[in-house]
């Protein structure tokens, strides 16, 4: 049988299984291998609503989805091309983001009578057998079988066996798609070769034996071959938004010569901050897991008090409780590094899933007038630059910044270009210094500079003792006092000071189109994939469309009121119930009109195409 090679422009696989089956790891091998060979990409890691739900059951499916190709990819795609199924359950809660005409490569062994009950299929239907894929390209592969087959020789429990199923998979869609085996050999030789050595060798077994059943096998008739993609000249490597994340915050300690201390709680899904972080600990960065989320956030207090660069890190419901502490911060003009990678839903909601429901919680989410900055990344890549950001604006405004990220974001990948340190922004520190004798100006913690900004004020020098603590200080003097004048000046200036940082962050600029126009797509976070391509489909078509995003939300660039001006409509979509939306409108008296979507998801290319011409009334194919 002879095997024709297509080449296509992009890909788009998606691979799915219970929570047990390794999905997550086999999609994570296959980015990697495929970010080696220069492609551009995007993933869209899935885990399971319910993290413990039964085996076998559709709440417990877990699935990797990535887009790679030759060309810019911005999302981990609407549809795939290719779809993994290990189980019967993962077929039922995936068949729909499949292509039609796509191809099923389905595990028979996860379609038993058991199986088949646990997702609830009829009594007496197998989709495999009745029909109902017959417009998609089924390959039905017994993986179990052709596991135990490659492993005969080795003396494996059943389990182990089992575990390295997914390897049969990753190596037959290599095939399937051109891709080598060497970086995945390489992964499994470093980490299991030297401890538990049989496992490494069972592992590489199984994935040679997907890989040549694809060569043996004769039951495709075409390989694919999707090119390089054009990337800026660099060094690259494939990188998680929570990976940048931390590599950012490393990277702004660095740059301002200045030790990091992380006190946290870990929470889903922003627990591999502290992962990363703790990695680092010969570049002076400090990693400690609080009790609660209220001594989390109030050990970073203490540590930027003491002259350390102040962190914390949690999702939406840690921040709820870090609130008073956040309050402390602001009222102490401390340098304080939140980080909030958002997940969905009120209380403990959906852990797992993305959202962007925090932002109203990060702009006003304190008790009195607690102004905060906040920005946000719109990629994977993009947290390394705004994590800079936050700890350089934090540090040179003495004052805490909430890092607002998600889900989405934090566990997507994309390549990222390594930067160089000559290209980093500097950031500035200013320490109060000593005062040695009765000669010297007296010591006053609320003096400020041009900025409203006041020194850092290091416990142990000479000569600077002040008074720190929640209650309302007197202007300079940093005494305690109740002066309904000296409070309303206070108030004054922590809003003044916040409306400054403008000064001090980039003009909003236009991301595709005109500066002037008929439709403004203004976004924020993870829409920025979604977004853009949209965009560029809209105005190839025709319309009269442009797209500017959001990373600095508060205080706003300083032109974005003028920017937005300059259209006819603004339209802000958001993966909330619109707030974005109320702050343009409440702050600049724009009338923007919001398409939102709260359904733990990102939005697809093609549903916000849609949902955009409807809103305009356009009937662009």
């Amino acid at each position: 049988m002879s095997i024709t090679d297509q080449v296509r422009e992009d890909v788009t696989i998606r691979f799915a299984g219970d929570s047990g089956d390794g999905m997550q790891l086999t999609g994570s091998l296959f980015t990697n291998t495929t970010a080696l060979l220069g492609n551009d990409l995007r993933t869209l890691p899935e885990f399971p609503a319910e993290i413990r739900a039964p085996q076998g059951t559709v709440p417990g499916v877990s699935s990797f989805q990535l887009q790679f190709g030759s060309h810019q990819i911005l999302t981990p795609g609407d549809e795939c091309d290719a779809l993994v199924v290990m189980n019967s359950a993962a077929l039922k809660a995936n068949l729909s983001l499949l292509k039609k005409g796509g191809t099923i490569i389905a595990n028979t062994a996860g379609f038993d009578k058991k199986n088949l009950n646990l997702a609830k299929y009829p009594e007496g239907v197998n989709p495999l057998e009745d029909g109902s894929l017959a417009e998609y390209e089924l390959i039905q592969i017994d993986v179990n079988q052709m596991v135990k087959e490659a492993l005969s020789d080795m003396n494996l429990g059943y389990k182990d066996q089992d575990r390295s199923k997914n390897m049969f998979v990753l190596g037959l869609l290599y095939w399937m798609y051109n891709r080598p085996m060497d970086s995945t050999i390489d992964f499994l030789n470093k980490k299991f070769g030297k401890k538990i050595p049989e496992i490494a060798e069972a592992n590489i077994k199984v994935l040679k034996a997907g890989y040549f059943y694809g060569e043996t096998a004769e039951i495709f008739s075409s390989r694919v071959t999707v090119k390089q993609a054009e990337l800026e000249p660099g060094t690259y490597r494939n990188i998680t938004g929570n990976e940048a994340l931390v590599l950012g915050l490393v990277a702004a300690a660095r740059k301002s010569n200045m030790p990091m201390f992380l006190g946290t709680y870990p929470i889903t899904p922003a627990s591999d901050v502290l992962h990363g972080l703790a990695k680092y600990k010969k570049f002076g960065i400090t990693t400690f897991q609080a009790e609660d989320e209220i001594a989390a956030c109030a050990s970073a207090i203490g540590a930027s008090f003491g002259g350390s660069i102040g962190v914390t890190s949690s999702s939406g419901p840690g921040i709820a409780l870090k609130g008073e502490a956040i309050g402390l911060a602001v009222m102490l003009e401390l340098p304080l590094v939140v980080l909030n990678v958002q997940r969905a839903g009120p209380s403990t909601g959906m852990p797992t899933k993305t959202e962007q429901a925090d932002l109203m919680q990060a702009v006003y989410g304190r008790n009195g007038e607690s102004p905060l900055l906040v920005v946000a990344p719109k990629s994977p890549a993009d947290c390394f630059d705004m994590a800079f950001e936050a700890v350089r604006i934090s540090l040179e405004h003495m004052t805490p910044v909430i890092f607002l990220s998600d889900g989405y974001i934090a566990n997507g990948s994309e390549p990222w270009k390594f930067p160089k340190t000559e290209d980093l922004k500097d950031i500035h520190v200013e320490f109060e210094g000593p005062r040695h004798s009765e000669e010297d100006a007296p010591f006053m913690p609320y003096a400020r500079d041009e900025r409203l900004v006041r020194k850092w004020a290091i416990p142990g020098t000479a000569g600077i003792e002040h008074r720190v603590g929640g209650l309302e200080k007197e202007d300079v003097t940093g005494n305690v006092s109740y002066d309904p004048d000296n409070h309303q000046k206070m108030t004054d200036i922590r809003r003044d000071k916040r409306d400054l940082v403008a000064n001090n962050i980039p003009l909003q600029e236009i991301d595709q189109g005109t500066e002037t126009g008929d439709i403004l797509v203004l976004g924020w976070g993870g829409t920025y994939g979604s977004i853009k391509t949209v965009v560029h489909q809209l105005r190839k078509d025709g319309l009269d469309i442009s797209h500017a995003h959001l990373r600095y939300i508060n205080p706003f660039p300083k032109n974005l009121e003028q920017l937005m001006k300059g259209f006819k409509q603004v339209i802000v979509p958001e993966i909330n119930d619109g707030q974005l939306v109320r702050l343009i409108r409440s702050e600049f008296l724009i009338p923007a009109k919001p398409i939102n979507k709260v359904k733990g998801r990102p939005f697809g290319v093609s549903e916000l195409k849609q949902a955009i011409l409807d809103l305009v009334g356009e009937t662009v194919a």
